[in-house]
């Protein structure tokens, strides 16, 4: 994703050079260099090249290594800006939209603010041919360097463009991912999108199937009547959510938890909430930003503690995907003097501490606990009955596959 002020036309000239076998030889030498000891290093090479083509190649060197958390190994060979790496799509998520477009029968997509490629490299190996269109020369550039790094050039054509203008000639798909970036931060407002939102819906009515990437909190009253909104987690992080047309479930409302693949769909509604059981259950991120609490609830057979906080009880326990599973020991009134005997008493040097429908800071409840022993606990800090209450429990080893909601 990359829609932003065209880049300094000075960077395209030094990127061109570390395409040269001269940069390239110096990118080899330091696929595995220690950035503690890049002044000696760079000392030591501008001895024999060039000091620009040097700081170029260790400044690449750099981004590959940050690259690698969201690209694996495949970022040894990609290219990138630091715009591409903040805002590339993690593969795991790329490769499941990708999966989820070529399931449809996609041939061919217009990638719309394409960024570095990430997407499209997806998309590519999953059979589908891309044009990838952004309007920053340097960015093409690097997105068309990725695609022969990765034996994709065949599927991939870079096309430097206004994404606004009409690319969609030949393509039964459209995929836009609009920066959601500003000088100031993250921007929440889906008309502030650029291009904004409502323009992305727009081109997603000149082809049969589109998806739109949006930040995993939009409003649900943003969402169109025409699209299916699917919320996506990785690892329990949730990474985006993407507004799909031309799937049949107009309306649907889907949580997705990667690297399982496991999705959840139903119609928003309300669980029935009770006294706590033995078990405690945190929905993941994903289903929770869905409004899927309910239909989690239902599969686990289970009751919410409170109307209006997302964590599950049930009285016997159950393996899901959709929520981490916790044994209950303690359900006590909110109480920091109480806490911090019980885990004296139990000897818990080691202590997590869970929130949700509480103001309390987690890291001061932490230093006024001063926890101390070999045994760890978890905390949960919530309502139940719209009372402050504290929970001690003990995660469930078997319970789901690890996908969890942070606090």
């Amino acid at each position: 994703m990359t829609h932003v002020a065209a880049s300094d036309s000075s960077a395209r000239p030094t990127f061109d050079a570390l395409l040269s076998p001269e940069g390239q030889q110096l990118l080899d030498h330091l696929r595995d260099f220690d950035p503690a000891d890049e002044l000696a290093l760079a000392t030591r090479l501008r001895r024999d090249h060039p000091a620009g083509l040097v700081s170029a190649a260790l400044g690449q060197a750099r981004l590959r290594q940050r690259a690698a958390a969201k690209f694996g190994p495949d970022a040894a060979r990609m290219y990138f800006t630091p715009h591409g790496v903040e805002q590339a799509t993690r593969t795991s998520v790329a490769t499941w939209r990708a999966r989820r477009m070529a399931d449809l029968g996609v041939r061919r997509v217009a990638d719309l603010c394409s960024g570095i490629g990430g997407d499209a490299i997806a998309l590519a190996r999953a059979g589908i041919a891309v044009l990838a269109v952004d309007r920053d020369p340097l960015t093409c550039a690097v997105a068309e360097a990725n695609a022969a790094a990765l034996g994709l050039d065949g599927l991939i054509e870079v096309r430097c463009a206004e994404v606004t203008e009409d690319h969609t000639a030949g393509c039964d798909a459209v995929f836009v991912d609009p920066a959601r970036r500003g000088g100031r931060g993250r921007i929440f407002d889906p008309e502030a999108y650029s291009p904004p939102l409502s323009w992305a819906i727009g081109a997603a009515a000149r082809t049969p199937y589109a998806a739109l990437k949006t930040a995993p909190g939009i409003p649900h009253e943003a969402v169109p009547d025409g699209a299916e909104a699917e919320w996506v987690s990785d690892r329990g992080e949730v990474k985006e959510a993407v507004l799909w047309f031309g799937t049949g479930a107009p309306g649907t409302r889907r949580a997705t938890l990667l690297p399982a693949g496991a999705t959840l769909t139903g119609a928003t509604g309300q669980a029935p909430a009770g006294e706590p059981g033995r078990y405690l259950y945190e929905p993941d991120g994903a289903v929770i930003r869905a409004h899927l609490v309910a239909e989690a609830a239902a599969r686990l057979d289970g009751r919410l503690l409170d109307p209006t906080i997302a964590y599950i009880t049930t009285d016997a326990p159950a393996t899901t995907p959709y929520a981490t599973g916790y044994e209950l020991t303690d359900v006590l009134p909110f109480n920091v003097k109480r806490l911090r005997a019980l885990l004296r008493e139990r000897g818990a040097g080691t202590v997590t501490i869970k929130k949700r429908g509480s103001a309390i800071d987690p890291d001061e409840l932490r230093k006024r606990l001063k926890p101390s022993g070999p045994h760890r606990a978890t905390v949960i800090v919530t309502r139940l009955a719209g009372a402050p209450v504290m929970l001690l429990a003990r995660p469930l080893a078997d319970a789901g596959n690890g996908n969890g909601a942070g606090g």
